[in-house]
């Protein structure tokens, strides 16, 4: 039996929008409600797949299926299609099974030639409508079909217009659209070669070619990474009845809202464009007609939209964005579709449709995107601040925010500036940990190098900074004082702004709006989702303003603290510099020493911040290289505090050079050659958790000390015995009886592959995925960006992985060290802390695999919450 390719509308319904779209689906659904729907058919997503499989070539199996189906139309229509006594004319839109407005190709009017033209302005004595419809098909075929150049045709009729004196498409006369049509068909023949096509089913065929061709266009491709749309899905095409909204003053296009997309309030709204297209209104070349103005000169369609608008939203439960046309007084709906709205519009429909009792508290939550929660947290330029906003650049959006300020290129530069009361971004080549303070201190943070995951990123969206990260095409000059970008030239003083969440950057000074979580409704969604989620949400937090600002967004512990951070605030890195240089355990130890209490002391407060909910303690990570003193200044200091030559000072450095450091002497292998730093950091550890649980007898303080980089039993069972006899003794000294835990970061693919081996050591377990996915890739994280775009054109990624987690690789090796892991010790706890920790699919497939806890960035926490109860309640429906 052959493959079913094509649908008429009263063959299909809503809930079959993986074969025949979304658009498709509720034009079906329309239809069986009885609606006013000019009918077609629709040419599934399969047929999208199989183009693509056969050499973007649609096969005759399609092409026949197609004619046979425009048979069944004009049986319907009582017309007939390219026919010059009765012709049909149809519209052939794209239609996803995701929702992707604007990103993919229509072409209306199809099935028009000159002849047919003659038919249609003699039967509807309007002949100025009909050339205005073959104008518009000639220019939507040329561009879509035949990609020439929209502009082309655009400098023709804004001659036009221009040498009659009007302004306005709808003031040209049928001469005047006659004429054009003749300019059209002349351009299109200088740019192709042949004739523009009279045959109507070859029209067809092409523009459906070119519909499924869109599935694959840059913005399309854009979008679908940007919404986690896979490519594999492919795109519908519908093919329908044309509705004529440019017949005159009696018709007209609009789209409506069963409620205000912005805000949430349940109020109709709808503007409608009278004597036009679908075309004309999504350009904004004209002013639309707006509610109020719809309910007095149109009345009737006023009603009948009104009553169409409540019937939708009653039966789809969810706030419905429609298109639609009058064609001589007469309304027909051409679309329908759960309506795209702010994060803020989101979270009120939710809650008001709870109240109104059209869905439960299970369907509210997964109403709302998780990902939309970022722009409540965080400010934000407005459209109307953008609409004459001069981009020179772009970037990865790599924390979201909006940031504007005075160029700055140094840390220090940014903490002097920010003291003063300034405002200031940081605008650097890359950063290290050694900027945190200047990071802390600025609007936001520009670099011209790093990916999604780069140090930047990391800590960016730790503090709730904006961020955008792997700008190439900023060029510094030699002195490191300006830099070049959009042809222009940026000095220290020069304001720009720059977009986290968009990755744009643009010239001079943009206002921004504060972000807030303001009203009751989030407060509201959130606790409907922590009645249903089953796993924890943890924060990723390095110090007490971090894990307070987690905590009031819903934290349920520290799930990762990088404690190399701290060692960069005030002195300290003085003294890690001394035990850097020091030639001996003894002055190692004594260099320690003086970080002991300062470290100690910012373990209590993240234990107080946390109010005795868990806290992992990732012991220093990164290679010591991060740390060595970079200025001449600097180096005068260690000699200073050491009495060493700096010969001997750069002697230390260059011997701490290494090829690549990521894969280098760090993480476990630190304390395996200098015990003394497990040592000195275990004393803090415990010595904090001991003063905090003295204060707070009500609060279970079990630390959890994490050893990173494992992945050899050995290495674990060395760093393990280290860290279980210095606690022991302090708290045998203390006369305590406080828990501690030792677990690791499975961050290394052989740590998966071992996970039944080091279980045995190991009282718990932490996806570090940043790693684990640079090791597993072979990419590295900072560079990736450089080439990751060839990927997505080559189709050979769809997502940079580093910020949606492979769940094919590094997944596998995820679930496998879950049950390996768990094989060994069935109470193991497991949790994730890289960043895929709040990106909302990463969540999910987190959830599958049973880990107990995610932890991500403070302001992605809300995000995570939503998305492990979306989670758990899918799984629960399957």
């Amino acid at each position: 039996m052959a493959n079913k390719w094509v649908y008429l509308f009263t063959e299909g319904n809503k809930d079959m929008r993986n074969l025949l779209g979304g658009k498709g689906a509720n034009l079906a659904e329309m239809t069986n409600l009885g609606l006013p729907v000019p009918q077609g058919f629709t040419i599934t997503t399969e047929a999208c797949t199989q183009y693509y499989e056969d050499g973007r070539q649609i096969n005759d199996e399609i092409k026949g299926q197609i004619r046979e189906y425009m048979e069944k139309l004009e049986a319907i229509s009582g017309k007939k299609f390219g026919d010059i006594e009765n012709p049909l004319l149809v519209s052939v839109r794209s239609g996803a099974r995701a929702s992707m407005p604007g990103m993919m190709d229509t072409i209306l009017n199809l099935g028009i030639n000159e002849q047919v033209v003659d038919v249609m302005s003699r039967k509807s004595n309007n002949p100025r409508w009909a050339w205005d419809c073959y104008r518009r098909f000639i220019q939507m075929f040329s561009d879509v079909v035949m990609e020439i150049s929209k502009s082309k045709f655009e400098k023709l009729i804004d001659k036009k217009k221009a040498e009659k004196g009007v302004t306005a498409d709808v003031d040209l006369t049928t001469e005047d659209l006659q004429d054009l049509v003749a300019q059209y068909k002349v351009l299109y023949k200088n740019e192709i070669g042949s004739e523009f096509p009279d045959d109507a089913r070859e029209q067809l065929i092409e523009a459906v070619k070119a519909v499924f061709r869109s599935w694959d266009n840059p913005r399309a491709n854009v979008y679908r990474r940007d919404n986690d749309i896979p490519y594999s899905w492919g795109t519908a095409v519908n093919v329908q009845m044309m509705a004529f909204g440019n017949m005159g003053p009696t018709s007209g296009s609009g789209v409506a809202f069963s409620r205000d997309p912005a805000t949430g309030e349940n109020a109709f709204y709808a503007e409608v464009l009278m004597n036009a297209q679908g075309e004309d209104v999504v350009s904004g070349a004209r002013t639309p007609m707006k509610i109020e103005e719809i309910k007095v000169k149109l009345p009737e369609i006023y009603k009948e939209l009104l009553e169409i608008s409540d019937k939708l939203e009653d039966h789809y439960r969810d706030m419905q964005d429609m298109e639609f046309t009058i064609e001589d007084g007469k309304l027909f709906m051409l679309q329908c579709r759960n309506g795209k709205r702010t994060a803020k519009a989101a979270l009120k429909i939710a809650c008001d449709l709870v109240a109104e009792g059209k869905i439960d508290k299970k369907t509210a939550v997964l109403a709302v995107d998780p990902r939309n929660l970022d722009t409540l947290l965080h400010g934000s330029f407005s459209k109307e601040t953008l609409k004459n906003a001069e981009q020179i650049g772009k970037g990865l959006p790599a924390a979201p925010g909006a940031a504007c300020g005075k160029i700055v290129f140094t840390a220090l530069e940014a903490k002097n500036a920010a003291a003063k009361g300034e405002k200031v971004v940081l605008v650097r080549l890359e950063t290290s940990p050694e900027d945190i303070e200047g990071m802390k201190a600025a609007q936001g943070i520009l670099t011209a190098r790093g990916g999604m995951t780069s140090h930047a990123a990391v800590v960016a969206r730790g503090m709730g900074a904006c961020c955008v990260a792997g700008c190439s095409d900023i060029k510094f000059a030699e002195d490191g004082e300006s830099f070049t970008l959009g042809g222009k030239t940026y000095k220290e003083g020069d304001i720009i702004s720059f977009d986290g969440s968009t990755g744009n950057i643009y010239d001079g000074a943009l206002e921004v709006s504060e972000g807030a979580v303001e009203d009751e409704d989030f407060a509201k969604l959130m606790t409907w989702a922590d009645e249903f989620r089953t796993m924890k949400v943890r924060t990723n937090a390095d110090t007490p303003e971090d894990a307070k600002r987690a905590r009031s967004l819903g934290a349920e512990g520290i799930g990762l603290c990088r404690t190399e951070h701290m060692f960069f605030e005030g002195d300290r890195i003085d003294a890690i510099r001394e035990m850097i240089v020091a030639d001996s355990r003894e002055e190692r130890e004594k260099a320690l020493d003086k970080i002991l209490p300062l470290q100690q002391g910012d373990f209590e407060q993240l234990f107080e911040a946390m109010e005795g909910n868990p806290v992992t303690i990732r012991f220093l990570d990164p290679p010591l290289h991060e740390f060595v003193p970079k200025t001449e200044e600097d180096i005068e200091k260690v000699c200073k505090n050491t009495g060493k030559t700096a010969e001997q000072v750069r002697a230390v450095i260059e011997g701490l050079v290494e090829v690549n450091p990521m894969m280098g002497h760090r993480g476990c292998r630190l304390p395996i050659a200098y015990p003394e730093i497990a040592v000195m950091q275990t004393k803090a550890v415990i010595r904090a958790a001991i003063k905090v649980q003295n204060a707070h007898a009500d609060w279970k303080i079990v630390p959890e000390i994490e050893v990173p980089l494992v992945g050899i039993l050995k290495e674990m069972q060395f760093v393990k015995k280290i860290i279980v006899e210095t606690a022991d003794a302090e708290l045998k000294a203390a006369g305590s009886d406080l828990k501690y835990e030792v677990g690791t970061m499975i961050e290394i693919p052989r740590a998966a592959l071992t996970a039944d081996e080091i279980a045995k050591e190991a009282e718990f377990f932490c996806f570090g995925t940043n790693d684990l996915t640079q090791m597993t890739f072979g990419f590295s994280r900072d560079d990736a960006g450089k080439f990751l775009d060839s990927y997505y054109d080559a189709k050979v990624l769809e997502n940079d992985p580093f910020a949606k987690l492979d769940t094919e690789g590094v997944g596998k090796l995820m679930k496998m060290a879950v049950e390996l892991g768990r094989k060994t010790n069935p109470n193991l706890p497991v949790g994730i802390c890289g960043e895929h920790g709040g990106d909302p699919s990463s969540v999910e497939f987190c959830h599958k695999i049973g880990l107990d806890y995610v932890s991500c960035s403070p302001f992605r926490v809300p995000i995570a919450r939503l998305a492990a109860a979306q989670a758990a309640i899918a799984e629960s429906r399957q």
